[in-house]
């Protein structure tokens, strides 16, 4: 891997000073690549990408130990709106739009991002209608009447007008149709390859972020627990069995329960 855009180091993370999420996590997000974090519910991924966009604290979280640098500095010396202006992006899970607005005046809102920077203010509309014509049509629309996938697409051309370095994606593919799906993920891959843009991308559909990643990462209980290509995860036996639906390489598909989980942890954990 190249020298990383995002580098975290060995953090850890609590919740209301009691609940510890992240457990001495360490992952690098290169440059211009898409880096694919995976994990099952609960494994502390979203935290990730609120401990990288320096937001916990508005969960009441806290990084307690270790470190986040992007682009060469600490996060948490920088709030949250200085590291959008400083061209980090978090699109979070479950869309987040303004639905009172209209799809232009969204997208005029994530204007904002660019005030103090020396390229401009200026928001453009055309990038972002190019990569998603579907808002072009319905840019008068008020945000709350798109359908799940209009919003999608909303939400990541909020990100792409602050004219991102980094993109935190957080489950674009959450509550989308299939054919929606694959359409969303084509123009993530279309971003980071036309704007090299780099990503790093939380998703719970562990073939599509493997095929457009360079390296992923999988998560178990607040920490990395197996990492590599895409090449390399795919066809170990522990990630086809648990993250891809697959049986072991030359055998057959089992059940779950004919599997003893902590087995496969202990496994991948020592």
């Amino acid at each position: 891997m190249s020298e990383p855009l995002l580098d975290i180091a060995n953090i850890e993370v609590v919740y209301n000073r009691a609940v510890q999420v992240l457990r001495g996590l360490s992952l690098q997000v290169p440059a211009g690549e898409i880096v694919a974090l995976l994990g099952s519910n609960g494994a502390g991924k979203s935290t990730t990408l609120k401990a990288v966009s320096n937001v916990l604290s508005l969960e009441d979280g806290e990084l307690t130990a270790g470190r986040i640098d992007y682009a060469g500095q600490a996060v948490s010396a920088r709030p949250p709106h200085q590291l959008v202006r400083d061209g980090m992006c978090h699109v979070m899970e479950g869309r987040r739009v303004f639905e009172e607005l209209t799809v232009e005046e969204n997208l005029v809102a994530a204007g904002y991002a660019l005030t103090g920077r020396s390229d401009g203010g200026r928001v453009d509309f055309d990038l972002v209608y190019e990569y998603f014509p579907r808002l072009h049509e319905r840019r008068r629309a008020l945000a709350g009447y798109l359908s799940g996938g209009e919003q999608q697409m909303l939400a990541i051309g909020r990100a792409l007008v602050g004219r991102p370095r980094l993109m935190l994606l957080d489950e674009p593919s959450l509550g989308l149709s299939p054919m929606l799906v694959e359409d969303i993920f084509t123009i993530i891959g279309r971003i980071n390859a036309e704007q090299g843009v780099a990503m790093l991308l939380v998703e719970q559909n562990a073939s599509l972020a493997l095929a457009l990643a360079s390296y992923g990462y999988i998560m178990e209980s607040g920490r990395v627990v197996i990492d590599g290509t895409p090449d390399k995860l795919m066809a170990d036996d522990d990630v086809r069995e648990f993250y891809l639906g697959m049986g072991e390489q030359g055998g057959e598909q089992r059940s779950y329960r004919e599997v003893k989980h902590y087995k496969r942890r202990k496994r991948w954990l020592s």
